[in-house]
């Protein structure tokens, strides 16, 4: 199991890499065709939530390696429960990221109908 979770972490942390060049990609975009300053901040936001969420995650990898030592049934049960609520942070912030995305291609799509 802790096999298991420590490559889903990996990719977790993987994609909010991913995350990060894209929001930069979206912020050059915004500031080149939009100038959109309600959207602009919200690219801010997401960024540095997402970089926030990676230090997170790099931590919990890192103690990762106390889970190993678990011989309790009450200390498997508290990793378990760490590694659920890290899950709904990564998930619930790449709901977040989709959304701002759609919102600048929505946007770029609207400014080129202009």
């Amino acid at each position: 199991m802790m096999k298991k979770d420590k490559v889903e972490v990996g990719n977790w942390t993987d994609d909010l890499e991913y995350m990060n060049e894209e929001l930069e990609y979206l912020l050059d975009i915004e500031d080149q065709m939009l100038n959109n300053a309600v959207l602009y901040q919200e690219l801010q936001t997401l960024r540095r939530e997402n970089t926030l969420n990676l230090r997170t995650l790099y931590r919990y990898e890192g103690a990762m390696r106390d889970a190993i030592e678990c011989d309790t049934v009450a200390c498997d049960a508290f990793y378990l429960s760490k590694h659920e609520r890290n899950r709904n942070l990564y998930l619930e912030h790449k709901k977040k990221f989709r959304d701002v995305k759609s919102k600048v291609l929505s946007t770029i799509l609207l400014e080129s109908k202009r």
